[in-house]
């Protein structure tokens, strides 16, 4: 018994050295573990980012010839690159512009052959990897308001004639500020693990894809005009599937591109061909008209496309919206409130003489607000937007002096402008919900720093 007594403490102090000995190698194998799937991580995010077998240093003829250069410069207009490469007052191409974006801002590169601070150094393959893998000359990964997401589809021939044109651009030296973004947005660890969640490069197609007038307008609208980079939902970290165009908010501008698939927002199903080459060539068609961003796209872009490319997309756009809706129930008649019945006095006052007194609109001038799906929409971000900062259509060869609208930020208040909304959505037999004057006041908000020179 005197000598359990007396060895009791060495057993104890044995028994917990064995513990500890076991938990030490448990948190071992645990930081082993950690640093394996760190490195099988980063050797996955590797070989999805930085594993593309372009050869960049490759010495590649080119062909500039006039043909290829005209190429060049249509594709050019028709994914709108110079609005997004050139910066206000500055230079067409030469970069500068800033981007803002939920993340921070980034500004757009100079793509002139200027050798110190555009494209002079790069080569075709260096190009073709910048459109297909989203990845500069010198290996880092791009971000994606430079959208790679959608020019991965474009035919390798097509790269390389959008080079020869920006190559021959009177060379500019334009030193573009650094990106100015929130960290970990900034870092390239972060845009790679993004890269890994939202982007696989595409399977290029072959150089025949405009034989067939639906595979040639699906070529346009996916990979030309990447129209899902405003027309994709995103998620909170900018995120989307490429191929949806079922409507989203466009990033840090306030707008809503509707959805082209839905027949209550933006589809295109029951609109004749020529309508939407009208809208896409003019700005204006009988149907509707361009407004906010989308009249940027037509005046830059659209307006200067063939007829056979605009027929094109017009007959791929169809396609994505069922011809003939389903028959809406016909609502029953809700008493207007006090507000809708405010906005029918301020209507009468500020937009009647213009939109009619039952909202029929001026053909050719005006827009109908009855039966308008924009008015009626879900979404009343387009709506706020034009009701306080007015706009007007874009100013094309087929229709040089648009009419436009006024705008009424400084003319009514926020519970006015909810007022007049209010009540354009729920007159002649129209029914949706009601706009409040909270929302007026974020979208005031959030609209001022895009007035500020």
């Amino acid at each position: 018994l005197h000598q359990d007594v007396h060895s009791f403490p060495t057993r104890r102090s044995s028994d917990l050295a064995s513990a500890g000995s076991r938990a030490l190698r448990l948190l071992r194998r645990a930081v082993l573990a950690l640093v394996l799937l760190a490195l099988l991580a980063t050797g996955v995010l590797w070989h999805l980012n930085y594993n593309d077998g372009v050869d960049v240093d490759a010495a590649e003829p080119m062909a500039a010839d006039a043909a290829v250069l005209a190429r060049g410069a249509y594709l050019a207009r028709a994914g709108n690159c110079l609005a997004c490469h050139t910066a206000r007052g500055g230079v067409p191409a030469a970069g500068g512009k800033p981007i803002a974006t939920p993340f921070g801002t980034l500004y757009a590169g100079n793509l002139t052959p200027d050798p110190d601070t555009g494209i002079g150094r790069w080569s075709a393959a260096a190009f073709w990897r910048a459109l297909h893998h989203g990845r500069s000359a010198d290996g880092r990964l791009l971000y994606p308001a430079f959208p790679y997401t959608h020019t991965t589809l474009l035919t390798r021939a097509d790269s390389d004639a959008l080079f020869a044109y920006f190559r021959s651009l009177p060379s500019t030296r334009t030193q573009v500020p650094a990106h100015e973004l929130r960290w970990p947005y900034s870092t390239q660890a972060a845009l790679a693990v993004w890269r890994a969640l939202y982007f696989r490069p595409g399977d290029a197609p072959a150089d025949n894809v405009h034989a067939d007038p639906q595979r040639r307008g699906a070529y346009l609208v996916h990979a030309v005009a990447h129209c899902s980079a405003c027309h994709a939902p995103r998620d909170r970290l900018g995120g989307a599937d490429w191929q949806r165009l079922d409507g989203g908010l466009m990033p840090a501008q306030g707008w809503y591109a509707p959805s082209l698939t839905a027949p209550h927002e933006a589809g295109l199903g029951q609109w004749p061909v020529e309508d939407i080459v009208q809208l896409l060539k003019t700005g204006h068609s009988a149907r509707g008209h361009a407004s906010g961003p989308m009249a940027e796209v037509v005046f830059h872009g659209t307006q200067y496309l063939n007829d056979a490319d605009l027929r094109a997309m017009a007959g791929y756009l169809k396609t994505l919206s069922p011809a003939t809706p389903p028959p809406a129930a016909t609502p029953a008649a809700v008493p207007a409130t006090r507000l809708a019945q405010a906005g029918e006095k301020l209507y009468g006052q500020h937009c009647a003489s213009c939109h009619g007194e039952q909202g029929e609109g001026v053909p050719g001038a005006y827009p109908a607000l009855a039966g308008n799906r924009a008015v009626t929409m879900p979404h009343t971000q387009n709506l706020l937007q034009v009701m306080l900062h007015g706009g007007f259509g874009p100013a094309t060869a087929g229709r040089p002096r648009p009419y436009g609208m006024p705008p009424f930020t400084l003319t009514l208040n926020d519970t006015e402008i909810a007022a007049v909304i209010s009540h354009i959505r729920n007159a002649w037999g129209q029914q949706a919900p009601e706009v409040t004057p909270l929302e007026v006041l974020q979208m005031r908000q959030a609209s001022s720093s895009s007035l500020r020179p």
